[in-house]
C-alpha cells in the first residue's frame, strides 16, 4: 500500500499521465507540429473575438453550429488554419458572404484559402459551420471530450472537458494556447427542460419554437480555449456576494436539485477560498465575468469563471488527503485547487503546453497557501512536504516545445515543492506574498513562457535562480547536500545536481541556531563537531559521507 499513494496521486491529478512517460522519447510527427506549433497559417493573424453558436442534441449525442472568428491581420497571408477534430466536420466557411475552399492537413487542421486580400492592420472575420458527433470522453477530465450521462431523475446531464485534448474536440477554433480571444459570445441551444451554464455572464435566454432554449453567455475577459465549457443539466441555483479587493463579486452556484442542501454547506468554502487567494495572489482576475461553481458528472476542471465540481461534496480529494498529513481533509480539494487556477492558468496562461508547470506548480502550491491562511504556517509546510510522496522523478517537468507535449506529472507536487524551496531561499514571507501578487499583476491576462516566469522570480527574489530552475524543472535528480566531519570542521558540497548548482540552504550545525550556508559543487568548510542538518522545507536530501 505504500507504493499505491504516489501512483494514485498522478492517476487522479495529471490529465495526461498515459502519455507523459514518453514525453522526451517520442518521435514526433507533422500531426504533432500542426497541433503544437505556431504555424505560418496561424502566426499572421491575431485572434480578437469568437462568436460560438452550438445546438446540443443529447438523444443523438450530436452537435451542430458555427464559430465566427474575428481577427486582425498582422501581415499579408492568404491561408488561415482552423482546427476541428473528427468525427466532427467543417461543412462550410465564408468570408463577407463568399464561400471559401479548404482542405485538411492531417486529422485536425483545416487550411482555408482566403479570396479577399488580407491587408496588415485590417480587422476581418470568417464564419465556420460544422456538425457531427463529437469525441465522447472516456475518462473525463483526463481523457476528455463530451460526456453524455443521466442524473438520478433520468434527465440528461452533459458536460465538456478538453484540457490537453484541445477545444477543437468540440468547436472550430485556433487551437493553440499562445493566442487568446479578447472576449467571446457562447450561445448554446439545449432541450427546453434543461439549462446550460457556460463561462461569463448570462446575457439572455430565448425559448425557441422547436422545443429548445438558447442561453447566450458573454465573456468580457480574454479566455484560453480549454477554459471554454458547456454544462447542461436540470440545475438549481443559489448565490452570494463576496466583498473583494475590487468590490462586489458575484458568486453563483449551480447544482442538481438532490444536492442543493449539501452544496449550500460545502460551497461555503468558495468564499473562504476567494478570501485566502485574494490575500496571496491579488484580486480575482475576472470580476467582470463573475465566479461560478458548477456541478458536473466528472471530478472537476478550472474552466474560467465557470469552475466545474464533482468531488462528491467531501473534503479532501474524493475523501482522501493527498499529503497524508491530515491537513488535506480540512478543505475540499476541487474547490480549492481548481479555483486556484483562476490566477495560474486562466489569468497567467502558458503559451506552450510544455510549460504547463506554470499552471500546475503554482496551483499545487496554492493548496499549501490556503492551508496556511486558515491553519497556520506549520500546517502549510507539513502539507506541501507531505505531497512529496507523490513525486516520481521520472522525466523532466518541462515537456517538448511546438508539439503539444507536456512534461512529467511531477509538475504538481515537485513543482509545488520547488516553489516552497524558493520561498525558503528568499526567507521573507511578506516579500514572497508580494511576489505572488506581483506575478498576477505583471502578467495580468497574458500568455507567458517559462523564461518570463523564471526571470521575474529571479529579479524579485534578488538572486539568480537559473540553476534552481534547471535542477527542478529540467532534470530528475534531487540535489544531495553531502557533508563530512573531521575534528572541529564540517565540510559540505552539493552532489547529484546540475553543473554549477549553487542554491543556498538553511541548516543547523550541531543542533545549534539556524543559519544559511552557500554550498557549491566544490567542498567548503564550517566550524562544527558532529552534524549538519538541513531545514526540511528545502526539497533536498542530506548525506553524511567520507571525503
Amino acid at each position: 500500500m505504500k507504493l499505491l499513494k504516489p501512483i494514485l496521486f498522478f492517476v487522479y491529478l495529471f490529465p495526461f499521465i498515459t502519455a507523459c512517460g514518453q514525453g522526451h522519447n517520442k518521435a514526433f510527427t507533422r500531426e504533432d507540429s500542426l497541433r503544437g506549433k505556431i504555424t505560418p497559417e496561424r502566426e499572421w493573424w491575431d485572434l480578437k473575438y469568437y462568436e460560438l453558436r452550438v445546438k446540443v442534441s443529447p438523444p443523438e449525442k450530436a452537435i451542430a453550429g458555427s464559430t465566427t472568428v474575428f481577427y486582425e491581420v498582422l501581415k499579408p497571408y492568404q491561408t488561415i488554419q482552423i482546427d476541428l477534430q473528427p468525427p466532427l466536420q467543417i461543412e462550410k466557411v465564408t468570408q463577407d458572404g463568399q464561400e471559401l475552399s479548404f482542405k485538411k492537413d492531417g486529422s485536425n487542421a483545416y487550411m482555408i484559402s482566403l479570396k479577399k486580400a488580407q491587408v496588415k492592420g485590417k480587422n476581418e472575420s470568417i464564419v465556420v459551420t460544422y456538425s457531427g458527433k463529437p469525441i465522447v470522453a472516456k475518462r473525463p477530465p483526463w481523457d476528455g471530450g463530451f460526456q453524455w450521462v443521466k442524473d438520478k431523475a433520468g434527465n440528461d446531464f452533459v458536460a465538456t472537458s478538453c484540457q490537453g485534448l484541445g477545444s477543437s474536440a468540440w468547436w472550430p477554433c485556433k487551437d493553440h494556447m499562445y493566442d487568446e480571444c479578447d472576449s467571446m459570445l457562447i450561445s448554446i441551444t439545449v432541450p427546453k427542460n434543461l439549462t446550460d451554464i457556460s463561462n461569463g455572464r448570462l446575457r439572455k435566454t430565448t425559448e425557441n419554437a422547436d422545443g429548445t432554449k438558447t442561453f447566450d453567455w458573454f465573456v468580457k475577459n480574454p479566455i484560453n480555449n480549454y477554459g471554454v465549457n458547456v454544462n447542461i443539466g436540470n440545475y438549481v441555483h443559489f448565490d452570494e456576494i463576496f466583498e473583494g479587493e475590487k468590490g462586489k463579486l458575484t458568486m453563483d452556484y449551480y447544482v442538481l436539485p438532490e444536492n442543493l442542501e449539501k452544496a449550500k454547506e460545502q460551497f461555503k468554502q468558495a468564499g473562504m477560498m476567494m478570501k485566502a487567494f485574494e490575500h496571496w495572489f491579488g484580486p480575482y482576475p475576472f470580476y467582470e465575468d463573475g465566479y461560478k461553481l458548477v456541478e458536473v458528472p466528472y471530478l472537476g476542471m478550472e474552466h474560467q469563471s465557470s469552475v466545474t465540481y464533482g468531488n462528491g461534496y467531501k473534503n479532501g480529494y474524493l475523501g482522501r488527503d493527498l499529503s497524508g498529513t491530515g491537513w488535506g481533509l480540512k478543505w475540499d480539494f476541487i474547490i480549492i485547487h481548481e479555483s486556484g487556477h483562476e490566477w495560474f492558468a486562466n489569468n497567467i496562461t502558458y503559451k506552450d503546453v510544455a510549460d504547463m508547470w506554470i499552471h500546475e506548480s503554482f496551483t499545487n502550491y496554492s493548496e499549501s497557501l490556503y492551508t496556511e491562511y486558515y491553519f497556520g504556517k506549520k500546517a502549510a509546510s507539513e502539507y506541501v512536504i507531505g505531497t512529496r510522496k507523490g513525486i516520481r522523478n521520472d522525466i523532466p517537468i518541462i515537456g517538448s516545445y511546438d508539439v503539444n507535449k507536456s512534461g512529467s506529472g511531477d509538475m504538481y507536487p515537485k513543482g509545488g515543492n520547488m516553489l516552497h524551496t524558493i520561498r525558503q531561499i528568499l526567507n521573507n514571507d511578506d516579500k514572497w506574498r508580494q511576489i505572488l501578487r506581483g506575478l498576477n499583476k505583471t502578467f495580468y491576462h497574458q500568455t507567458v513562457t517559462t523564461q518570463q516566469i523564471e526571470d521575474y522570480l529571479s529579479k524579485n527574489v534578488g538572486r539568480d535562480l537559473n540553476k534552481v530552475f534547471d535542477q527542478y524543472l529540467r532534470d530528475v535528480k534531487i540535489p544531495v547536500l553531502e557533508y563530512s566531519v573531521e575534528k572541529n570542521k564540517i565540510s559540505y558540497r552539493w552532489n547529484n545536481c546540475v553543473e554549477g548548482f549553487d542554491m543556498p540552504v538553511k541548516v543547523t550545525v550541531d543542533a545549534g541556531k539556524e543559519e544559511f550556508i552557500y554550498p557549491t559543487t566544490t567542498w567548503k568548510t564550517i566550524k562544527g563537531k558532529s552534524e549538519l542538518k538541513a531545514d526540511e522545507n528545502f526539497y533536498i536530501t542530506t548525506k553524511l559521507v567520507s571525503k
